[in-house]
């Protein structure tokens, strides 16, 4: 995963008013942590901050007053109603470090006829290099049919990466497709030799 350059800056404001006034510059307050330091509060540029955190576990590298920082995206703080990015905390890593991040699960390929996949895992949790953090696991359905299961140790990891989650943890489960009944039978609908019986009987 690429590195996304950002320029920052420190911050001495805080609290809901800064905030907003923030939002309406289009910049985005963060803090960052990490390493026993002093967390340092910076602001970012809301358009490009907001494209660089859509890839899960981002990496960001940030230009703070001339120095260099990189810090790993730990969480996004959302507008519940817009769902813009309101505040962002950040990890301070460093070039070789290994940190543990949860990688979304993606489920490829079409499983056999008559049998559907589940996703019981949408996440799971490796060790990695803080600059080579995978973005995404893929895991190939195709052609597998009902019965099968797929855990957690059955995953192809990107390379530099250490799997931390339960090896027996279930990811996908593959089962029978389920038919539905028609609308018609469902409601216990008569069939049409039913309804003329039926008639002919109240004729009598």
């Amino acid at each position: 995963m690429s590195e996304q350059k950002l320029a920052a800056e420190v911050r001495t404001e805080f609290g809901k008013g800064f905030a907003r006034r923030a939002r309406m510059a289009n910049l985005i307050p963060a803090v960052i942590y990490g390493h026993g330091a002093e967390p340092i509060h910076i602001t970012l540029p809301a358009k490009a901050t907001t494209l660089a955190v859509r890839v899960p576990n981002a990496l960001l590298n940030l230009d703070i007053n001339g120095e260099e920082h990189l810090a790993l995206v730990k969480d996004i703080q959302r507008n519940p109603i817009k769902q813009i990015v309101e505040h962002l905390d950040l990890l301070t890593v460093r070039t070789g470090e290994k940190v543990t991040v949860d990688v979304p699960v993606h489920v490829t390929g079409e499983v056999a006829p008559g049998s559907v996949h589940n996703l019981e895992l949408t996440v799971v949790s490796v060790e990695a290099e803080a600059t080579h953090l995978p973005t995404a696991i893929e895991v190939s359905v195709e052609g597998r049919g009902a019965g099968e299961h797929i855990h957690a140790s059955d995953l192809v990891l990107p390379q530099g990466s250490t799997l931390l989650a339960d090896p027996e943890a279930l990811v996908v489960n593959i089962s029978e497709a389920v038919e539905i009944a028609e609308e018609g039978e469902e409601a216990g609908e008569a069939a049409p030799a039913e309804v003329a019986e039926t008639e002919e009987a109240a004729a009598e």
